[in-house]
């Protein structure tokens, strides 16, 4: 079995390095909504609620009786999904304001397996954390949102820091303790389980108000405004004084060329966040366009441009940690990149004036359609800690046991580099994992996908990446070595040239024979994908289906 072809994998490499001062494919110039905005904004599937509440009527903070007009509002979170404690947080403040007016359900998504074990997509330390929270809402309704947020606060911590957020909000820490640590804890998570399943929610959050589906902005004054909204009879006093949202002012600079680079969803969706958002559009053949492009020194489009108004609106805490400061404005990062200043790789023409056209240019030399194909090859592009991309390397190990030396893989990162360092979608700690598998790969390589395996079944943030190394025989000291001298910033730094090279941004891409782009996270997907190119002794097998990993916003 062939872990990674050393000549193959550099071949592969070094014109990536050509490509990314290169041109982009008008037809890859992906925007990573799925990656990044919908899982700021929204989650989008298609179901009904028609069962009964998990965790009784939590009514606000009172824990008084319902009033005669009162809004249903049902939510399905992880309780460490980072958009999950985004809605708890935002939905707290309003609970508290509407009170008894409200009928509020906390439910978590998780899954049973036939031996009646439970597991959800964090892991553990989520199935813990979903239990104990549960168990705080059926004997403290009247105070348990006041716990989860304080445990939010702290999301990594969770379920450890329950206790200490239970007595700090005066909860009835003895009857959580017993629920939590005995069967009762573990039957009420079954049955929410039970309830989402029969609802069709996998994705956290997803929202229902008075059983509607709830597609809208998630900070305090969104979820006030669409409850008000939902009052049959007189509102509430609270529904009288909403303020009006703040204007924000954005600038969409685009190419008309590159028509995959529609940028209207993505307005839409913004609106959700941004209901006060006022929008100004440019295109890079413009003078007043081409003149932003120059000024701020941008390379990828679109570029979405936010002024200084963002910084006031409410829904800036939900988009914050994906702005960067450019120039004057605040750029929303949606994994743009499409190059207007370079060769476009397949509309028959001469972009750049030099006398060469599509992939006789050398910006296209690693666009997808210019490259030469290699039989039976995989390659799979992630973010180490998405849970997709986690879920991919599951399904690349299983192939690589079915397909054993008939196959060569690859496994690339999906990051961009800032100045001296990185960014990657789910922070540091992901470029740092990125960086230490490049490592793994460098030193050890003959446990280098056991090492990936060990990671992406056991998570990696907060989890002690040497625990694997030394489970599965990494030279850990070489590891470190690699990562604090530089070189795997050198290795990181080359490796993401290809998914950029290839217009690569959602986790997990995958390709086959080194042309033949596709999607999929379960084993067969990968296997049909590979055997629908490639005649391989395995080809006949059958191996794991789709397992209900995860989808939505998180």
């Amino acid at each position: 079995m062939t872990l990674m072809n050393h000549n193959l994998y550099k071949y592969l490499w070094l014109p990536q390095a050509v490509m990314t001062s290169g041109g982009r494919n008008t037809m890859k110039a992906k925007i990573l909504l799925t990656a990044i905005l919908l899982s700021i904004i929204i989650l989008i599937s298609a179901c009904e609620d028609g069962t009964t509440n998990t965790t009784g009527n939590i009514v606000g903070q009172a824990g008084a009786a319902l009033a005669s007009n009162t809004v249903k509002v049902d939510f399905y979170v992880m309780s460490q999904c980072p958009y999950g404690t985004q809605v708890e947080d935002g939905i707290a403040p309003v609970l508290e304001t509407l009170g008894n007016n409200v009928d509020f359900n906390l439910n978590f998504i998780g899954s049973v397996s036939g031996d009646g074990s439970l597991s959800s997509m964090h892991g553990q330390p989520e199935v813990d954390g979903d239990i104990v929270q549960l168990c705080a809402a059926k004997y403290n309704p009247e105070s348990y949102m006041k716990m989860i947020t304080c445990m939010n606060q702290n999301m990594q911590s969770i379920p450890g820091n329950w206790e200490t957020c239970a007595e700090s909000n005066n909860l009835d820490v003895e009857s959580i303790r017993t629920c939590y640590e005995g069967e009762e804890g573990k039957d009420l998570f079954k049955t929410s389980i039970a309830k989402a399943k029969t609802l069709g929610a996998t994705g956290s959050p997803t929202i229902y108000i008075n059983n509607e589906k709830y597609a809208g902005g998630r900070t305090e004054t969104d979820f006030l405004k669409a409850i008000c909204n939902a009052y049959t009879g007189d509102k509430p006093e609270a529904c009288t004084s909403i303020p009006e949202p703040v204007a924000v002012q954005a600038t969409v600079l685009n190419d008309k060329r590159c028509v995959e680079c529609n940028a209207a969803n993505t307005i839409s969706q913004l609106r959700g966040v941004f209901p006060g958002l006022v929008v100004k559009e440019l295109d890079y053949s413009s003078q007043e366009g081409n003149k932003l492009y120059q000024d701020l020194n941008l390379r990828y489009l679109p570029a979405i441009l936010f002024d200084d108004s963002v910084t006031q609106a409410s829904g800036y805490s939900n988009v914050q940690s994906y702005l960067d400061r450019t120039g004057q404005y605040y750029s929303l990062r949606v994994g743009a990149n499409f190059d207007p200043s370079k060769e476009i790789c397949d509309n028959n023409k001469d972009d750049t004036g030099n006398g060469k056209v599509d992939c006789a240019d050398a910006d296209c030399a690693g666009s997808m359609e210019c490259r030469k194909e290699i039989k039976s090859n995989l390659q799979v592009f992630i973010m180490s800690d998405c849970p997709y991309g986690r879920k991919a390397v599951e399904a690349l190990y299983e192939n690589v046991n079915n397909f054993g030396d008939s196959m060569d893989y690859e496994v690339h990162y999906i990051a961009s580099e800032a100045g001296t360092s990185f960014n990657s979608l789910h922070g540091q700690y992901e470029v740092d994992e990125d960086i230490i598998q490049l490592c793994v790969f460098e030193n050890s390589p003959d446990e280098w996908l056991e090492y990936i395996y060990c990671r992406s079944t056991k998570g990696v943030k907060g989890v002690d990446w040497k625990t694997c190394a030394t489970e599965t025989g990494v030279d850990v000291d070489a590891v470190t070595a690699c990562f604090n001298d530089g070189t795997g910033a050198d290795l990181l730094r080359e490796d993401i040239k290809i998914a950029e090279g290839l217009g690569v941004s959602a986790s997990p891409t995958w390709l086959t024979n080194n042309r033949y782009k596709f999607s999929g996270i379960d084993a067969e997907t990968i296997k049909s994908n590979i055997c629908q190119h490639n005649d391989l002794t395995g080809c006949s097998n059958t191996l794991s289906g789709s397992t209900g990993a995860p989808s939505g916003s998180c």
